[in-house]
């Protein structure tokens, strides 16, 4: 028979919380996430404050993701989809690469359901230095080495770290700092003038 008062191991969710775990109630505590990062930032967010806007226990939040920086990747993850969005990169002509990489990107920050997340990682990555590794090595993990894997040029990696350099600093200044006029731009237009920069970076 198991003692009642006996300790639970770290980490384990109460027995409450277990009953109500699934994978509809992680997506839950993912969406909470993204609006609490979105709207108080990294620092100002805690686990409890997901789990109270997810209406689940804390203890259910360190149950599926053990730590803020992982909630916080998951989270990043959740927006970017990289399963979907990397595949789509890669698919069609070598020599359309990067205005597929353009199109894609800029797509992903003109979509209202993942701006202000996103939003939220960059703002977040550039004043906090555990925010910024996380998203560090997210982009690295999950979509440079992927697009680096299939890049048959010299130094692929930096290549696509480059490639990377360019269209998050452009996601700075049109999204973030709303630089005049890239900010007001038609997303072809940008499209259109940044895709032959992508491409030498990736296969010049």
């Amino acid at each position: 028979m198991t003692d009642a008062t006996a300790p639970r191991r770290r980490g384990r969710p109460p027995r409450t919380a277990e009953s109500a775990a699934g994978p509809a109630t992680r997506d839950r505590i993912l969406i909470a996430a993204r609006t609490e990062f979105a709207e108080r930032g990294y620092d100002k967010t805690s686990m409890r404050g997901i789990a109270r806007a997810a209406g689940v226990d804390a203890a259910l939040v360190h149950h599926y993701f053990g730590t803020k920086d992982e909630v916080f990747a998951a989270s990043i993850e959740m927006s970017f989809e990289p399963a979907m969005v990397v595949p789509r990169l890669l698919e069609g002509p070598p020599d359309q690469l990067g205005e597929r990489i353009a199109r894609v990107f800029l797509g992903v920050w003109e979509d209202e359901r993942t701006r202000a997340p996103l939003l939220a990682v960059v703002r977040s990555a550039l004043t906090h230095e555990g925010a910024a590794k996380v998203l560090r090595g997210f982009v690295l993990r999950h979509l440079l080495r992927r697009i680096a894997a299939e890049l048959s040029v010299p130094d692929p990696t930096l290549r696509a770290e480059l490639a990377a350099a360019q269209m998050i600093g452009i996601a700075i200044l049109r999204y973030v700092i709303e630089a005049e006029p890239l900010a007001s731009a038609e997303v072809e237009q940008v499209v259109s003038l940044v895709a032959p920069t992508l491409q030498t970076y990736l296969t010049g």
